[in-house]
């Protein structure tokens, strides 16, 4: 199984959009500051996360909600406002 996910930094109140095969390890990954684009923003805390049956289907949901553009709509989907 694999996941679209969404983390928050505690910091600074970002977003970040991300897809895995395991989310626990994921977030310790972002928290300990072995991502690149999340190492200067953390703390993270898990706010979202979907279920897929393959990566393909993962990476596609992550490319739509990042597309999205609006801190809005991703608060909704959050707040489960969005199928």
């Amino acid at each position: 199984m694999y996941w679209t996910y969404i983390v928050k930094s505690m910091e600074n109140n970002r977003y970040y959009v991300g897809c895995t095969g395991n989310v626990a390890r994921r977030l310790d990954e972002h928290n300990k500051r072995l991502s690149k684009y999340t190492r200067s923003k953390g703390p993270w805390e898990l706010v979202y996360k979907e279920e897929f049956s393959n990566l393909r289907l993962a990476r596609k949901r992550e490319k739509q909600i990042k597309g999205w553009k609006k801190r809005a709509a991703i608060e909704r989907l959050i707040q489960g406002a969005f199928v």
